[in-house]
């Protein structure tokens, strides 16, 4: 087991699930989330924060509001239509429609509901309103490469934000 800590210019590997304010899972993630520690990772501020100084094997709770995490619920992102006036490959739950306002801006909105006739696409994050807390467990721990340090904005594979 690595006796490394986590710290600037790490390169850590975690694994995690978050729960809402219940206690039910909401996601989990059981591939390893590797990030650089340090070097604008795109992983949350206060989780990052929190993981500094933790040890592989280590299990770290953190709690964060709508404003720490995946920001507030926006009412004027949802938008219900007669599901015939939309195209049929975007009548499931779960497809995801591209939209562009007048100032030419795109955001991606989901089909969050079918009922009665009716479409509802959402642009919110499914996360968006809620207090959650994130349950993480450090994985490895090992000194970041260069390169990894220079490319650290540009994670592969799952992330965490």
């Amino acid at each position: 087991m690595s006796q490394q800590r986590v710290g600037r210019h790490k390169f850590v590997q975690f694994t995690y699930s978050i729960t809402d304010q219940d206690g039910k899972v909401v996601e989990q993630i059981d591939v390893p989330v590797s990030y650089v520690h340090g070097a604008d990772s795109g992983v949350f501020e206060k989780i990052e924060a929190a993981m500094l100084g933790h040890r592989v094997g280590d299990h770290v709770e953190v709690e964060m509001t709508p404003e720490e995490g995946f920001g507030p619920y926006h009412r004027e992102l949802t938008f219900t239509d007669d599901i015939a006036n939309v195209p049929e490959q975007f009548r499931h739950v779960g497809a995801e429609v591209e939209m562009q306002n007048e100032q030419g801006e795109t955001r991606s909105f989901f089909v969050s509901r079918i009922e009665n006739g009716k479409l509802t696409v959402n642009g919110n994050h499914p996360l968006a309103g809620k207090t959650l807390v994130f349950h993480i467990e450090v994985r490895d721990i090992r000194d970041a490469t260069q390169e990894e340090i220079q490319h650290a904005g540009t994670p592969a594979g799952p992330q965490l934000h």
